[in-house]
């Protein structure tokens, strides 16, 4: 093993590969990642070797890869996660059916979506923190903080590390390397603080990287300059009394216009009824519930103090909305 790539290397207790030989790097990365090709490049065979250390919580991962020499990855469509790669060491050139991009330390990182196609470069000896995100988890958040049924979400593939958004989610990525390193792989972290921590990641990168949904976020979260201010303060009041009957008189004094401009702005503006629109929000809320909850709640507890008054009707909107049941969320996450 090259001294330059072991001896520095983070979540050293986390060890899962350390070899020299690129079949079975190839291999056993590939059973923690996806299956790709693996293939030393200018003349780095006799330098070749692998490592990977990785820590795995509920629904994400954190993950040391470094490389001796230099190695052309090609996983194709990585299909049940997205990567964000924040290099140390080195620099990689990455290539998706979006953009090409070259990473460096404290410069750039790169952020893979499961539907591009993505090949690689590492060169340099290139070591790289790399946060793995299952699919469902981030898609399914994506659709409940835009107001719409859950689809595919591809992201700006060049993260700046320079920004203010990217200082601050390197941060946290150390800060939770750091958290892995002190518990090690014999402790747990509680669902409590596991449910916050998907919770800090998943608003980092949705609200702070430019992906597909951007926009229809803006939207429903009243960020978009395009709409008036007396629908903004109606969709305020239904996120904060989403629990409440609604009262349609009500909301237009809150507007200061007429039930039926109100009802006609939401569909202009939000492409939304308002009850449609409250729906939406109580499924968001109900969704962020389930991932939170402590192992005595119920579903039916939840679901009523959220408003929802019809189980079934509740069920069926949350399968439609999520690609799955309220049970089946709460039973893959506890």
């Amino acid at each position: 093993m090259n001294a330059e790539v072991s001896a520095i290397a983070r979540l050293a207790a986390f060890a899962r590969v350390a070899t020299d030989s690129v079949d079975d790097a190839a291999e056993a990365i590939g059973r923690i990642f996806c299956p790709h090709a693996l293939t030393p490049v200018d003349h780095s065979a006799q330098q070749f070797c692998a490592l990977h250390n990785s820590a795995g919580f509920d629904g994400f991962s954190i993950n040391y890869v470094a490389y001796g020499g230099s190695v052309a990855i090609d996983p194709g469509c990585l299909d049940r996660f997205f990567l964000l790669q924040i290099p140390l060491r080195g620099s990689a050139r990455v290539g998706t059916a979006a953009r090409e991009l070259t990473t460096a330390p404290a410069r750039t990182a790169s952020l893979l979506s499961p539907t591009l196609p993505t090949r690689m470069i590492w060169r340099g000896d290139c070591a790289q923190l790399i946060l793995l995100v299952d699919r469902r988890l981030l898609e399914q958040r994506a659709a409940a903080l835009a107001g719409t049924s859950v689809r595919p979400v591809e992201f700006e593939p060049s993260v700046d590390l320079a920004t203010t958004f990217g200082h601050a989610l390197l941060g946290k990525i150390e800060e939770l390397v750091a958290l892995a390193e002190l518990l090690g792989p014999t402790r747990n972290l509680s669902a409590l603080a596991a449910a916050n921590w998907r919770e800090t990641l998943l608003d980092a990168l949705l609200n702070g990287q430019r992906h597909g949904l951007s926009r229809a976020i803006d939207i429903f979260n009243g960020r978009a300059e395009a709409q008036p201010a007396a629908l903004n303060r109606v969709r305020a009041y239904l996120e904060a009394q989403a629990a409440e009957p609604l009262d349609l008189e009500e909301l237009a004094d809150i507007a200061g216009i007429g039930i039926r401009a109100l009802q006609l702005g939401f569909r202009r503006h939000f492409g939304t009824s308002i009850s449609g629109m409250l729906q939406d929000i109580r499924l968001a809320q109900l969704n962020a519930r389930l991932k939170a909850a402590r192992p005595d709640e119920l579903i039916v507890d939840i679901a009523f103090d959220l408003g929802f008054t019809h189980l079934s009707r509740m069920a069926s909107a949350y399968r439609a909305k999520f690609g799955e049941s309220p049970k089946n969320t709460l039973r893959r996450l506890s």
